[in-house]
């Protein structure tokens, strides 16, 4: 699996691109929606901004056939940690500062600011579903809610669809497609909100990788 598939998954809760945007004209057209739609998009909002820690087991689809599965977990704001199960030879770690991205097979790391990748959308510390963000598709079934999303000003670099289950209201799966129309869809499976998760997840030493490696 590539770095830039990885850190995809990664910011499959954020969609954008990581390549530094080009200038374009053209913003995000928004999608019309109704009151109600604008009712759910604002209870959306609030239960990501709700969400202070996360760990689920995650399937991971390619659109090449690839699958690949691991861990997650996140503490908001700025920490996450993907961990993928063998073969996948990745580690992922994001300790609100840095985003270390560690090749076992290879023994290569790289490193990016946070802000600087498409996790920085799920991570900061309040999340909005306005301004920099457009909504522009809104899909109710039952017992699920989909919501399309894009930069703001920059939406040809990619688009987010969060899945929503209702009643209660719970994320349960992301797609997010690039600027090159390639899809990476995570499902969670299982997840779990609000645990209390070891500090040493989100730390990365030069020595070693750290747990879940």
């Amino acid at each position: 699996m590539s770095r830039r598939a990885a850190l995809a998954a990664l910011g499959a809760l954020a969609a954008f691109g990581l390549r530094p945007p080009i200038a374009r004209a053209a913003t995000a057209r928004p999608a019309p929606l109704t009151p109600q739609e604008q009712s759910d998009i604002q209870r959306v909002q609030e239960y990501l901004n709700g969400i202070h820690t996360l760990q689920s087991r995650f399937q991971q689809f390619a659109a090449d056939g690839g699958v690949a599965s691991g861990t997650i977990y996140l503490e908001r704001p700025g920490k996450m940690r993907i961990v993928y199960d063998e073969p996948v030879p990745i580690l992922i770690v994001a300790d609100g500062r840095e985003v270390y991205y560690w090749d076992k097979k290879l023994q290569q790391l790289s490193q990016i600011n946070v802000d600087e990748t498409p996790a920085w959308f799920l991570l900061r510390p309040q999340i909005r579903l306005t301004g920099d963000v457009t909504v522009i598709g809104f899909e109710r079934s039952p017992g699920a809610l989909r919501i399309a999303m894009t930069e703001t000003q920059h939406p040809d670099n990619g688009r987010l669809t969060l899945v929503m289950s209702d009643h209660p209201l719970q994320l349960r799966q992301w797609t997010v497609i690039d600027a090159q129309q390639k899809p990476i869809t995570v499902a969670l499976e299982e997840p779990h909100f609000g645990v209390q998760l070891s500090p040493t997840l989100f730390i990365w030493t030069s020595q070693r990788p750290g747990p879940g490696q």
